[in-house]
């Protein structure tokens, strides 16, 4: 957890590798993933730097790879997951590699190609084969239409029929059924309606050989009188993609060409079906070792990439690069280096040297499962500048309190707790799974902060006292009915469902309930008047807190970045001013609970629970510099006799504050640059390879890197002085943003006031307005209403109470923490570490394919 409390300290280090060991030493690096390389070459065109040939043999095998992929899946053969990945491969490995890839895309090529002739040859005879059975069956009819049966063909002579037929040819063929009209259309305006168009559609679809998709076709036979005619309507059978057959003009003949075509058929079916037989071996022995020519391509191509980035030293036998990395990790990079070197079998060693710069580092907050989703809830707001104070360290706790306060209900709240809790104990298997929606990755990324906004809300819950807008009688109230309040028709047999309002020190026993909220407020009339002052003053009281520690936190960085005169200068006016105006309005607060509380035994009227004040009224005349007005001539004006001398010291304590905070650091920064005029030293460029050849001790805790009192300047940035105009119109904005958000953000934090109300009243009414209504119904009937009415209930509860309200708050819950609490002391102007690692490599390629 420590680690979470400030992101690691970063060296910016050299590396002097033999190029020969550089692909071994990248590999190792890229396994352990600690390093993040910067690009010594942004001047360099890609096309011009030294690894350019290595890459584009790595596009060429990925290229190889995905046809083979898609040649797996397009005959639905599963891709087996790899246990274990494996490593990149060693240079002699590449050339087998590439030479088994080349082979494997052949032959399956070669087998498409062969699947696709060998399909062809069975669409044209399929088609031929309708085509011959079809127009058996249109001249069958015409004979039948013309009086001559097939049974008396025979003694019909032979000059009859040709005299009938002999002037008329025909063409058949086959067409797509979605073009039939449009074909029709056509022949009949060609011919001038000279053509006599017979078709019957295919039941069964035919499947395309080339695409694989499944077409619906028509039989069609085209009778015409004339050569000259016969060529126009092939010619339109052209245009239309209509495939002719040959058929021939006798029964017999179309009988003995039909025999034949039909044998071919069934020969070609089983050449066919041995054909996807073999290929089907040939694509389950592929998919088997795909998923590791992608893996060992990809790491493959990564380690090339990164060669890319580094220079040749003069002598052109050294490769330099630079990298960050983690003071705490220098070690396992030496170790990865020393291994390329000895994996290469190259005498010379590779090694380290840290330099100094003045450049602001990436920032790294080391994370786990658990801490990994509260840390990406303040990089999405922004990356926290190089070792500035993490805020996700006080969100895990701070986030779902502030949750749980607006979304109190225990019911609720063991229906998230349970939903994350599922998450957790499944997260193996469900990380295992492919194919999520991005919805639920959200959900699933956040499982831990689920489960903790559950836990938190269920005991914001119990003190709340509502479980599904109902409240627990578990202690015993301290409540009672006082008969003297009632009216005079009351007795002991009177409706006890009749709601009372409760009073103080009329109705009140003395004894608190154990926890919480005293049960007998659920029947109360006066339930939300009461309920709508607590839980406000409950947010102001939750805010001050929050907001004084954001205060208090921007001290750690001060002192780390040893801006010790802030703490005088800008630390100490900020916390003055949030406590002499709304810390005191806190004090008032618990004054007024504390001086006013209702007892069975008050005796003393002026500390009657009715002679209360109210705080808001004493806030808004302390700021005008008002005297109160006295409302009850029995009642004291004032908490406490000197209250109002009080107030007027700490308004005009913070007044003081105000120009404190505008005119220190000004003045400050004037004085110290009249007092260091000196000599301003340069630094040497990075990558310089003279810089090298001067080695420096590498520290073990890398301190080293770390730049003096924090300033640090991005790459390629020049450090200037910057002028004393801009300071001071910097300081005044900041001035008028702090002053004006102590009020805005106390005020923003009535949210937490709001939404509880607003979550407690919405169960409540969907209580009553739902399922309620299905208890009020007796008998068999009311059985069948209770299940139908709970079903209602409970999915109007998940939907709207659990997820909206669940959401809203979420939201509401955020910005708490970004805006009210995290602008106090965080920055969030770094830039994240982001190392080169095979396994982030490998994951962002799985996202993009998804």
């Amino acid at each position: 957890m420590g680690a979470m409390f400030r992101s690691e300290e970063m060296a910016l280090a050299q590396l002097f590798i033999q190029p020969e060991s550089a692909y071994f030493a990248v590999s190792e690096l890229g396994e352990v993933g600690c390093v993040q390389f910067r690009d010594l070459n942004k001047d360099v065109n890609l096309f011009q730097r030294k690894f350019v040939s290595e890459v584009r043999r790595c596009d060429e095998m990925e290229r190889k790879l995905r046809f083979i992929e898609s040649e797996v899946r397009k005959d639905c053969v599963t891709i087996p997951d790899v246990s274990e990945l494996p490593k990149a491969p060693i240079p002699r490995e590449i050339i087998d590699l590439e030479a088994h890839l080349e082979k494997t895309e052949g032959d399956i090529k070669e087998l498409t190609e062969n699947s696709v002739n060998l399909k062809s040859n069975f669409l044209e005879l399929t088609e031929l084969r309708h085509v011959l059975d079809k127009a058996r069956q249109f001249f069958n009819e015409q004979d039948e239409a013309n009086g001559y049966e097939s049974a008396h063909k025979a003694l019909i002579p032979d000059d009859h029929n040709a005299s009938m037929r002999g002037h008329l040819g025909f063409v058949a063929g086959v067409i797509n059924r979605e073009r039939v009209p449009a074909f029709e259309r056509m022949l009949w305006r060609v011919s001038r309606g000279n053509v006599f168009l017979k078709r019957a559609e295919i039941e069964k679809p035919l499947e395309d050989p080339q695409t694989g998709n499944e077409h619906h076709k028509t039989v069609f036979v085209a009778f015409f009188q004339g050569e000259q005619l016969k060529t126009r309507i092939k010619k339109v059978c052209s245009g239309f993609h209509a495939s002719l057959y040959p058929c021939p003009n006798t029964q017999k003949e179309r009988s003995e060409m039909l025999q034949g075509v039909k044998t071919r058929l069934e020969d070609l079916q089983m050449v066919l079906n041995q054909t996807e037989d073999h290929r089907q071996r040939v694509l389950v022995g592929v998919a088997k070792e795909l998923q590791n020519w992608s893996v060992m391509v990809c790491k493959m191509k990564a380690i090339y990439h990164t060669l890319n980035s580094f220079n040749m030293d003069v002598s052109k036998k050294c490769l330099i690069g630079e990298c960050w990395v983690a003071s705490k990790d220098i070690p396992m990079v030496q170790k990865a280096l020393a291994d390329g070197s000895t994996a290469s079998g190259s005498s010379i060693p590779s090694f380290l040297n840290v330099i100094h710069t003045n450049e602001m580092p990436p920032t790294y907050n080391k994370t786990n499962k658990f801490t990994r989703g509260f840390q990406n809830l303040i990089d999405v707001y922004g990356i926290a500048s190089y070792r500035e104070c993490n805020p996700a360290l006080y969100t895990i706790i701070t986030f779902p309190f502030l949750f749980a306060v607006m979304f109190g209900d225990s019911g609720h709240a063991v229906i998230m707790a349970a939903f994350g809790l599922w998450l957790i104990i499944s997260e193996k298997k469900i990380a295992a799974q492919k194919g999520k929606s991005e919805i639920f990755n959200i959900f699933f990324g956040g499982r831990y902060i689920i489960l903790l906004m559950g836990l938190f809300s269920f005991y914001t819950g119990l003190v709340y006292n509502d479980v599904f807008s109902k409240s627990l009688n578990i202690f015993g109230s301290s409540w009672y009915i006082n008969p003297n309040t009632l009216e005079g028709n009351f007795s002991d047999d009177s409706d006890l469902s009749t709601e009372f309002e409760l009073i103080p020190n009329h109705n009140y026993v003395g004894n608190p309930y154990f926890l919480g909220l005293d049960p007998a407020w659920q029947v109360a009339t006066n339930k939300i008047i009461f309920l709508n002052s607590f839980k406000m003053k409950l947010s102001i009281v939750i805010a001050v807190v929050h907001m004084l520690f954001g205060v208090t936190v921007s001290t750690f960085n001060y002192i780390h970045f040893r801006k010790y005169h802030s703490l005088f200068l800008d630390f100490l006016p900020q916390i003055l001013l949030l406590c002499f105006l709304f810390l005191w309005m806190v004090v008032m607060i618990f004054i007024k609970w504390i001086k006013y509380a209702a007892t069975w035994d008050t005796v003393d009227i002026t500390r009657g629970s009715f002679c209360a004040p109210s705080v808001l009224i004493y806030f808004i005349n302390m700021m005008l510099f008002k005297e109160t007005d006295q409302t009850n001539s029995n009642c004291d004006i004032y908490m406490f006799e000197a209250q109002t001398t009080v107030q007027t010291i700490l308004i005009f304590g913070a007044l003081i504050c105000m120009p404190w905070m505008l005119l220190g650091n000004p003045i400050y920064i004037m004085c110290t640059r009249k007092s260091s005029k000196g000599g301003v030293v340069h630094v040497r460029s990075n990558g310089d390879v003279n810089q090298g050849l001067e080695m420096n001790e590498v520290a073990a805790n890398g301190s080293d890197a770390t730049a003096p009192n924090g300033s640090y300047h991005h790459e390629g940035e020049e450090e200037e002085e910057e002028p004393m105009s801009e300071i001071w119109v910097h300081q005044a904005i900041h001035t008028i943003e702090y002053v004006l958000s102590t009020i805005s953000h106390t005020a923003s934090y009535l949210r937490l006031w709001a939404l509880s109300l607003a979550h407690a009243q919405l169960s409540e009414v969907l209580w009553e307005m739902v399922f309620r209504q299905g208890l009020q119904k007796e008998g068999y009937i009311g059985t069948v209403y209770i299940f139908i009415f709970f079903a209602v209930w409970a999915l109007f509860t998940i939907a709207i109470l659990v997820l909206m309200e669940g959401l809203s708050a979420f939201l509401h819950t955020l910005r708490l923490h970004w805006v009210e609490f995290m602008s106090k002391f965080y920055a969030g102007q770094g830039y994240a570490f982001e190392p080169f690692c095979f396994k982030n490599i490998m994951d962002e390629e799985e996202e993009s394919a998804d």
